[in-house]
């Protein structure tokens, strides 16, 4: 599957409920998942991904866009299975974020993914990942000494009460 393209709105006019109006560009972006898959209650497995834009690997939980009328829970279980190999039985949804609400209007959707088979990762293309079962103090290590950066992966952890 093709990267999906953002709109941008660039110079558009808002009111403000203080009655000014101001031009804003942002994203209008169709929206995200990230999945927490446990193992068991003690283990999770996170990625270590390339990311282009920062040229270097980041720990991340895995998430992607959703694609145009997708239900979130299949997108959840599609980017869960192309990403880990993973095969969820049960997906619980534990709510959601604005990740970046100053220019965007993305909302990524947190879900937990637990009862785990794992079968062949189908990354896209441009996605260089290795997975990796971690500890919850193994996880909570690699928060504190600032190794892991990604915010909507530090937000699920916080969902799921390991940060």
């Amino acid at each position: 599957m093709a990267r999906r393209k953002l709109d941008f709105q660039h110079g558009k006019a808002v009111k403000l409920p203080n009655g000014r109006t101001i031009s804003i560009s942002f994203i209008n972006h169709p929206g995200a998942v990230i999945i927490a898959p446990f193992l068991n209650k003690n283990t999770v497995v996170m990625m270590r991904q390339f990311r282009p834009a920062l040229k270097k690997y980041i720990y991340e939980l895995p998430a992607g866009t959703l694609d145009p009328h997708e239900p979130i829970a299949k997108c959840a279980r599609r980017e869960l299975l192309e990403e880990t190999g993973l095969i969820a039985k049960k997906l619980t949804k534990l709510g959601a974020i604005y990740p970046v609400p100053g220019y965007s209007t993305e909302v990524i959707h947190i879900f937990k993914a637990e009862q785990l088979t794992l079968t062949q990762a189908q990354p896209e293309e441009y996605e260089v990942i290795e997975t990796m079962p971690m500890s919850k103090l193994h996880v909570r290590k690699l928060f504190i000494q600032g190794k892991l950066m990604d915010a909507k992966s530090i937000c699920t952890l916080a969902f799921c009460g390991w940060l």
